[in-house]
């Protein structure tokens, strides 16, 4: 008697073809999302929704003391982030294309997904230069481009399956559910507040800031930025980690380090502060992704610092959500390298506070307190950030 082994298993039900027509399927369905029926199909196996996708959601048994829901969760999160994968290689139609297919967030113009597949593919006509320009009058370009992306994200699925093991899943499990939150409020999920009028027209998926203290200052302040386009004609960002530099604007402490560059502008009146923009490579299409990296430098190194704070003068930030091993892939993180000489002798995160609350520190045991382990201190926010609000890290100094 031959014993198989799990792996063997799934290699029997996670073929690129048999893949195929469990996402066509899954794609088709219009009575309701996709995590209903991934669910569905866990819960009861013996039902239509799970012949159909039992090469989606058979390997995910690994899961085995996790409920039908978070293996859903999980199943649904690989899903988007392959989806993202292919995507990256430039290819924005086969993206824009499965992201329908699947309604994976956010719809074009800040819109929920259509229940048919069809509809949803209309939807996408509201996307200027990608299947286009002028957009097409029928969706025949985005039916053709669902042929070719279907087959690729089968056969990328196909590949990931055989690989994972129980950690690998509950990485996506985290990753299904931010994908659910951004989704939609009328499911109770995630979205941010309405932005000011004088809002920066952006959205921000993965904001990663990494600050280098020199003794108590903030010497470095390297950030990384993952943004969607709120409308047409987006060109730049603004950037206020150093306000109230008032001298030469060839001399600001701004540098632009990937996929921008820095453009000063003095204030407008005499005395305000120089302006400082990162302009992108190319104006940006309203829901068009874009991603670029800059660096602020702190010469005042005789100010002690008592927080990092990133203000959202933006549409918000998307729900944080981290690896196994502790990498953010979403959301915003703030990150600090403590000066060898000058360790704190508290740290905490603080979220929608004045000055003064998040002067205070919180009590031993309050879960806002972090760890600072060999000089380094993190902390992801996983509620997500909301336009006109501050979000940080706070610390309190070992007395002289």
């Amino acid at each position: 008697m031959t014993i198989r082994t799990d792996r063997e298993r799934v290699h029997e039900v996670a073929s690129p073809v048999v893949i195929e027509d469990a996402l066509r399927w899954l794609a088709t369905r219009k009575e309701g999302e996709p995590l209903r029926f991934l669910r569905y199909a866990i819960d009861e196996p013996a039902s239509k929704s799970a012949a159909a996708l039992c090469s989606l959601v058979a390997p995910s048994a690994v899961l085995s003391v996790e409920t039908p829901e978070l293996r859903a969760f999980a199943v649904l999160g690989l899903i988007a982030d392959e989806i993202g994968k292919l995507g990256s290689a430039g290819d924005s139609r086969r993206r824009n294309t499965l992201m329908a297919a699947f309604r994976i967030p956010p719809a074009p113009g800040e819109t929920t997904w259509k229940p048919t597949l069809d509809d949803r593919f209309k939807q996408l006509m509201r996307l200027r230069g990608v299947f286009g320009d002028p957009p097409p009058s029928t969706t025949t370009p985005m039916h053709k481009a669902w042929r070719r992306a279907v087959v690729d994200l089968a056969g990328s699925l196909a590949e990931k399956l055989v690989s994972l093991d129980e950690q690998g899943w509950r990485f996506y499990i985290d990753v299904g559910r931010a994908v659910v939150a951004v989704a939609s409020d009328e499911r109770g999920g995630w979205r941010a507040r309405a932005a000011s009028k004088g809002a920066q027209p952006v959205f921000v998926e993965r904001m990663l800031v990494t600050v280098v203290m020199h003794r108590r200052t903030a010497r470095r302040r390297i950030t990384e930025r993952d943004i969607i386009a709120c409308e047409d004609g987006v060109d730049g960002y603004d950037v206020h980690a150093l306000t109230g530099w008032t001298h030469e604007p060839e001399e600001i402490p701004v540098t632009a380090l990937w996929a921008c560059r820095v453009v000063t502008s003095p204030g407008v009146q005499p005395g305000d502060p120089v302006r400082a923009r990162l302009r992108f490579r190319r104006p940006l299409r309203q829901d068009e992704r874009y991603a670029f990296v800059s660096e602020a430098l702190d010469g005042e190194l005789a100010e002690a610092r008592e927080w990092i704070n990133v203000d959202v003068d933006h549409h918000g930030i998307a729900p944080g959500v981290c690896a196994p091993d502790g990498r953010p892939v979403a959301g915003l993180t703030v990150q600090i390298v403590f000066d060898e000489k000058d360790v704190p002798e508290v740290c905490w995160w603080y979220a929608e506070q004045t000055e003064y609350e998040r002067r205070c520190r919180p009590p031993d045991g309050d879960p806002h307190q972090l760890a600072v382990e060999d000089g380094f201190v993190r902390h992801t926010f996983i509620g997500g950030c909301h336009p006109r609000e501050c979000y940080g890290i706070a610390f309190r100094w070992k007395s002289p």
